[in-house]
């Protein structure tokens, strides 16, 4: 019993001790989209135990041959990743000076790789933008048209672009006024306009207030 209580201990701190020596950050965008710039697992690994060097072990520019004793694949294969690294712009060598000592040393620098990773995460921003807009659009158009009972005119189709883009009228606020439009038996676009100006003098932006305004104005009819 003794001998497994401090084979237990021992694992203990083994684990203790692994878990202390702590995580290396890897940006989430580069294991997402490295496939899409064909790089291979050894050229992503690479990039991997360079960051660990410069983050764990302060190395800013750790040898070839500490690089080749961490990796499985021959040393030729380390070679060509890192080449291709620098080739495609994902990595960098940089000259700089120990303000100190005036020695001049080597680094690698990772930003090439952040300004690419920027710019996919700016790109999927936009096209997501872009792929949810028309969505929205399509709807608020396709219940106008079955209020009004037939496809609208390109200017009815304008007044409601300029609604939401001219006037930042929010969607569910033009769709208040439609909605205010048919009880009023008056489903025209210019008495709509007219409610949405009414409501933005009043400073009405959402569908409550806007349905207390519209009460209060038909109690005093």
């Amino acid at each position: 019993m003794k001998q497994q209580s401090k084979e237990n201990s021992e694992l203990l701190a083994a684990f203790v001790a692994g878990w202390r020596e702590g995580s290396v950050g890897v940006p989430y965008l580069l294991l997402k989209h490295y496939h899409q710039w064909k790089l291979s697992e050894v050229e992503v690994m690479l990039m991997i135990h360079v960051m660990a060097f410069m983050e764990k072990e302060r190395k800013d520019f750790p040898t070839l041959e500490e690089l080749q004793a961490r990796m499985t694949v021959p040393g030729e294969k380390v070679i060509a990743a890192l080449q291709k690294l620098l080739k495609e712009g994902l990595l960098s060598i940089d000259d700089s000076v120990d303000p100190v000592s005036g020695i001049q040393f080597e680094k690698y620098n990772f930003n090439p790789l952040l300004e690419r990773l920027a710019s996919c995460w700016y790109e999927e921003m936009q096209k997501s933008k872009k792929s949810s807009e028309p969505v929205v659009r399509k709807d608020i158009f396709s219940i106008f048209e079955k209020e009004f009972g037939r496809p609208l005119t390109p200017m009815e189709l304008e007044s409601i672009t300029g609604w939401l883009d001219k006037d930042s009228y929010p969607e569910e606020l033009i769709l208040a006024g439609l909605k205010e439009a048919v009880f009023a038996g008056k489903v025209h676009f210019r008495y709509i306009d007219r409610i949405l100006l009414e409501w933005s003098r009043n400073r009405i932006t959402t569908v409550e207030q806007a349905k207390e305004h519209s009460q209060k104005f038909r109690s005093m009819r």
